[in-house]
């Protein structure tokens, strides 16, 4: 039988073990952050029912659904081999060659129709994103769950889509919602989690974007366009990337006039503070009723803020900013890092009635989500990850032959004790070979123990960063490791 070489489905990956210290560093450190501001974790499962996904992420979206047979291969081949043989059975061709079906044989045949449909119609599929798993979760859930119901979530999605650099099939969403309360509180705290869990992962600047939905309906509503709102904002999104005269360009060629763009233009190169903008806003926007209570509500925000300093973020309010603009209802968050060329890092905003979807109407929630493999590959150029984060192991205990390891195993049980990562080399390889280990591993410390470390009970203590050694006791060595980590 000839060889297979080794592969992964393409668009997704394996992690090193080197990766995984590292991917495991930004989740502890996001999710010690959430805990702190009172979320609580939940998973659910890596498949769902068909019919939950289906329909809620838009025709494009719907066919990136990754989908799942119902049963194993073989067992789908052989009935329905059995299925489609009884139904020749009870069929015959008519003197014109038609297939016909005698009446009393009809209920079998349906029947036999449906199991058919069963085999070869996934019900099943791979989730696609945590937010309709979670609105499942809360509908499915709601008489166990205490709202405002606040959750975290970071597990593995799957999506079809053409594999490309940065793009992939099977990637890790990172999630924090609160459903039930329409307090914008909540959303003060999420530019808090923001400014918390980045500047802890070492990044010093750093900008989170707010905008509000009703403050880009005011912005159609005052030029009469309410009706073209999507094409409004999807122009000026590009602002960034086009600049303003392709923004006018694209405005003119989606049907808005030189007048429109003329009452727009002030609004899409606002400058100045926060509390600057926000006062050409109110004035911009002084006959939407809309605008003015998105104004207020990006007002509260600040307020709140200003009695809880940001200890590294810009909060910067950016009225061109429109991600998800069907989706979302109130704020709107985007998060970039400005120490790399990198999109944006984190994203997110409110939403009204996210489980209406599922029977439980009027629901209203607000919701981020952070770009872990953004911020791994922002890390990574920085050099931010710490050096812990490139080893596992920390205290190797070498030796020379059985006697040194049995009289290293108590050593061994101790620093284990003790919550220090620690492993001992088996007898019979050459020190030359184990100090290659640790190095090959980033293990930071060694113990040597020979004939003569075992007389004396004093044993080889080694910095291998550094190349220092020193003679030092089992205890000794147990209260050195635990001191530095």
């Amino acid at each position: 039988m000839a060889s297979i070489k080794p592969s992964v489905p393409k668009g997704t990956r394996d992690f090193s073990p080197t990766e995984m210290v590292k991917r495991n560093y930004i989740f502890d450190t996001i999710k010690s952050v959430f805990r702190k501001y009172g979320y609580q974790q939940i998973e659910t499962p890596t498949m769902e029912n068909l019919s939950t996904l289906t329909g809620k992420y838009g025709d494009e979206g719907d066919k990136l659904i990754f989908k799942v047979l119902n049963s194993g291969n073989f067992w789908n081949e052989s009935k329905l081999k059995e299925y489609e043989e009884r139904l020749k059975q009870i069929s015959y061709k008519d003197e014109e060659g038609r297939d016909c079906i005698k009446l009393f044989d009809l209920q079998e045949v349906f029947d036999l129709r449906s199991k058919i449909r069963e085999l070869v119609e996934p019900e099943k599929a791979l989730r696609y994103d945590l937010t309709v798993p979670f609105a499942r979760y809360v509908v499915q859930h709601q008489n166990e769950i205490t709202f405002p119901f606040k959750r975290f979530q970071v597990q593995p999605v799957w999506r079809a889509d053409r594999p490309q650099r940065g793009r992939y099939r099977e990637f890790y969403q990172c999630d924090a919602d609160v459903v039930g309360s329409d307090s914008l509180l909540n959303e003060a705290e999420f530019v808090m989690i923001y400014d918390e869990a980045l500047s802890k992962l070492g990044l010093k600047d750093f900008s989170i974007k707010i905008n509000n939905r009703k403050i880009l309906s005011g912005i159609a509503q005052i030029i009469d366009k309410a009706d073209n709102i999507i094409d409004l904002t999807v122009a000026i999104d590009k602002l960034d990337k086009i600049g303003l005269d392709g923004v006018i360009k694209e405005l003119l060629e989606r049907g808005f006039t030189e007048a429109d763009i003329d009452k727009i233009k002030p609004v899409i190169l606002l400058e100045g503070s926060n509390t600057e903008k926000l006062q050409s806003l109110r004035l911009a926007l002084a006959s939407s009723e809309v605008g003015l209570k998105g104004c207020d509500e990006i007002e509260t925000v600040f307020g709140y803020i200003e009695k809880c300093p940001l200890q590294t973020a810009k909060l910067e309010l950016d009225i061109t900013l429109a991600r998800g603009l069907n989706y979302y209802t109130g704020a709107i968050f985007e998060v970039k890092t400005n120490e790399v060329n990198m999109g944006s890092i984190g994203g997110g905003g409110r939403y009204d009635d996210l489980t209406g979807m599922f029977g439980l109407k009027g629901l209203t929630g607000v919701g981020i989500s952070f770009g872990a493999d953004r911020i791994y590959d922002v890390l990574e150029e920085l050099n931010l990850f710490p050096a812990a984060a490139n080893q596992s192991t920390q205290v190797l205990i070498c030796n020379f032959d059985k006697e040194g390891e049995l009289y290293g195993l108590p050593l061994l049980q101790q620093l284990r004790r003790q919550n220090i990562n620690a492993e001992l080399y088996p007898a019979g390889a050459k020190i030359k070979k184990q100090m290659e280990y640790a190095n090959n591993k980033n293990i930071p410390y060694t113990v040597v123990i020979g004939s003569e470390e075992i007389q004396s009970g004093l044993l080889a203590f080694k910095n291998m960063e550094t190349g220092e050694q020193e003679k030092l006791s089992a205890d000794d060595i147990v209260k050195r490791m635990v001191g530095k980590y």
